[in-house]
């Protein structure tokens, strides 16, 4: 998973949240809303909310926790969007970004594809 290229970006929060919105903007667009992915989506979005404004992370120990609760809610919304056949390239950017942002790169460069990122997208890092 390592040897995939990815961004190298340190935490952030706040962008996760945007990534996030995008995210179940991207379902709710494709009518998506009423599936796990969308709902684990909704969850995700709540979780990050109050740093979506916000210019900064919280204290490093509340950032941790929240880094580890956003990364484990977006690999369940992975699984589901994959269980459900709801991947396409748009979305499998999101989720790259999304892990990229909790500063999981690697794991974001690979998860990502499992959400529909086409491996030869030209966002994607080379």
């Amino acid at each position: 998973m390592t040897d995939l290229p990815h961004f190298h970006v340190p935490l952030n929060l706040p962008h996760a949240g945007r990534v996030a919105r995008r995210i179940l903007t991207l379902l709710h667009r494709d009518r998506r809303t009423g599936t796990k992915a969308g709902d684990t989506a909704a969850t995700l979005v709540e979780l990050l909310e109050p740093y979506y404004d916000s210019d900064e992370n919280p204290r490093p120990d509340v950032a941790q926790q929240v880094r580890d609760k956003a990364a484990a809610l977006g690999r369940r919304m992975v699984d589901e969007i994959e269980l459900d056949g709801l991947g396409h390239d748009r979305l499998g950017q999101c989720v790259r970004n999304l892990f990229e942002c909790l500063e999981l790169g690697p794991e974001g460069a690979a998860i990502s594809l499992r959400a529909g990122e086409d491996p030869q997208s030209l966002q994607r890092p080379r």
